[in-house]
């Protein structure tokens, strides 16, 4: 009989195991080690800029990716170029619409490893209340408690209504995005 007791108790263990879901760390955003750009292609040239104020919610494991969830959360206002000309355009009520959008968000609940330090991110980018599937392809370093991830997106600000009354032939309608990072547990 105590046998038996013992041989439940070991069964019931594994079973908790397998069966208790994984919990990803959490990471918090070292905001003066990583920043968040931008570029689009106008006319011959390309418009570079960044985002100053933007933050993330991360919880993460390398060793089960699956269980991801990542909200990063970007201040619209906050999109600088150092051209007067496109600063003063892009917080307008044709491009970001800041005062009436204040925050874009993307959302991703569904990672995979992709190989090596290599991972993908599928989630949902919300600009100007439109939502639309976005993938960011990143790579990933731990070392101890910091990580460091280094992603691009790409992203159709037509789709976003981001500069609307501007062609395409203009000013492109990709918008690359790319993500430096730099998180601690």
């Amino acid at each position: 009989m105590h046998l038996k007791h013992h041989a439940i108790a070991a069964i019931a263990i594994v079973v908790t195991a397998f069966t208790s879901p994984a919990f990803a760390d959490s990471w918090t955003v070292d905001k003066d080690k990583s920043s968040l750009s931008f570029e689009v292609i106008q006319g011959e040239g390309t418009v570079t800029g960044t985002f100053s104020s933007w933050d993330a919610a991360i919880d993460f494991d390398p060793a089960s990716p699956e269980q991801a969830s990542i909200t990063a959360t970007i201040e619209t206002g906050s999109a600088s170029t150092g051209s007067a000309q496109f600063d003063g355009m892009l917080p307008g009520p044709d491009f970001f619409d800041a005062a009436g959008f204040p925050e874009a968000v993307f959302q991703s609940d569904k990672v995979t490893a992709l190989g090596g330090d290599a991972y993908r991110a599928e989630g949902t980018l919300t600009i100007r209340d439109i939502s639309q599937p976005v993938t960011l392809d990143f790579t990933l370093t731990i070392t101890g408690d910091t990580a460091v991830a280094d992603g691009t997106a790409t992203v159709s600000r037509t789709a976003h209504k981001v500069g609307a009354s501007v062609a395409t032939s203009t000013l492109a309608d990709a918008v690359k995005v790319k993500l430096d990072l730099t998180a601690n547990r």
